[in-house]
């Protein structure tokens, strides 16, 4: 990839807010032709809107990214657009907060519809165009995807699937001249918490704990586009993250003891 981006095509899934949003806007300043998908489709025409309005070429493209048809169609109506993509990066997620054993299966079903399966179906619909244009991948994880977190075992487990599916796929395609990229922010400011799972699948009112500072969508997308610049293999933001990392491998005893403390009030019942 060179250090120049102008021109270049990237296609975001959860495009139209959060992470998802200022990675669209970060890229595009620098000449970058953005097509932002997403879900909810007015938002993201009004997004890719206001994107146009500050000088960016931007197209909107309505998906749900658990369904694979609706992937392969979304996919191929952005390289008809703009010719190809360069950059994919699949963003879009969902989160769960309960504890295991009051946790129904269905919605562990749901959280790996959108986060893995929504991931793979969207790069297995690319993956022959970003061969042939030498392209990135990057796909957003979290800390949760290379250690446990108390709580969100659906969402852990759907971050850790993403690590195994990419990091093997990064082997397979490297010498093709595809970069895998895996981004593992910290909490971050966006809407995702508000929107996490319950047990029975409907909205939580658990209250989110948060370790360390809070991130801004425009930190992370920053530090995407820096990566994506110098093909890192793997993002780890915040020293939060660089500690969970480092302490999870070293002493995983004691990270679960610490993390399980602090986190432990998440799954504590409301009168």
């Amino acid at each position: 990839m060179e250090t120049t981006l102008k021109d270049k095509v990237i296609a975001v899934t959860g495009g139209a807010s959060g992470i998802g949003l200022a990675v669209c806007r970060r890229f595009g300043r620098e000449g970058v032709r953005v097509a932002l998908i997403d879900m909810n489709g007015e938002e993201a025409s009004r997004q890719a809107e206001a994107l146009r309005a500050s000088g960016i070429e931007a197209k909107a493209f309505t998906c749900d990214i658990s369904r694979e048809v609706e992937c392969r169609r979304t996919i191929q109506a952005v390289i008809e657009t703009y010719g190809g993509i360069d950059i994919l990066v699949n963003n879009a997620g969902v989160t769960q907060r309960s504890a295991f054993i009051e946790t129904e299966t269905s919605v562990y079903r749901k959280v790996m519809d959108v986060n893995f399966f929504g991931a793979l179906y969207c790069t297995k619909a690319a993956i022959q165009n970003l061969i042939d244009r030498r392209g990135v991948i990057v796909v957003t994880s979290s800390h949760a995807g290379y250690a446990p977190l108390l709580g969100r075992t659906g969402y852990s487990a759907s971050k850790h699937a993403l690590h195994g599916l990419f990091e093997s796929l990064r082997a397979e395609v490297q010498d093709a001249g595809v970069h895998v990229m895996m981004l593992c922010p910290g909490f971050t400011r966006t809407r995702l918490q508000e929107r996490a799972l319950d047990g029975d699948g409907s909205v939580t009112s658990h209250p989110q704990s948060k370790v360390g500072t809070e991130e801004t969508p425009e930190y992370v997308a920053e530090a995407v586009f820096r990566g994506v610049i110098k093909r890192k293999r793997m993002l780890v933001l915040t020293p939060t993250g660089k500690m969970t990392y480092f302490l999870s491998r070293l002493a995983p005893a004691l990270y679960e003891k610490i993390m399980a403390k602090m986190l432990k009030q998440e799954l504590q019942r409301q009168p």
